[in-house]
């Protein structure tokens, strides 16, 4: 078997996640953020579901994503199609999940090339 080198070439990428803690790089948050492949956006408003807004949702369409991941913080949580609709009537994919399941799936993705964009709540 032939083993390749992974060569993830996204500025910003997810090194390790705890629950109350996230390394992007070689830095560590402690507070929601937006990620994408080229940007990150510290201290996102929201610091859980109840909480997240319209505006907060809005901010990740600035990034131009073709993916959006919204990770919820420890539980999963499905957040209802109202709370969405801004997102969902352009057409976005949109994923909700934990927050440790949002990393690993934002890391896979902008690994194979993807514009993804991950709303992560802390």
């Amino acid at each position: 078997m032939s083993l390749t080198e992974d060569q993830n070439t996204a500025t910003y990428q997810i090194k390790s996640y705890l629950p109350e803690k996230i390394v992007v790089n070689e830095e560590t948050l402690t507070r929601s953020f937006i990620i994408s492949p080229n940007q990150l956006i510290k201290n996102w408003p929201p610091q859980n579901t109840e909480t997240l807004t319209e505006n907060d949702l809005r901010q990740l369409l600035t990034l131009k994503p073709h993916v959006i991941l919204i990770g919820t913080g420890e539980k999963s949580i499905i957040l209802p199609a109202k709370k969405l609709a801004c997102l969902l009537e352009n057409n976005f994919h949109v994923e909700c999940m934990n927050t440790m399941a949002a990393c690993r799936t934002y890391t896979v993705l902008s690994a194979e090339g993807r514009h993804v964009v991950a709303g992560i709540i802390l």
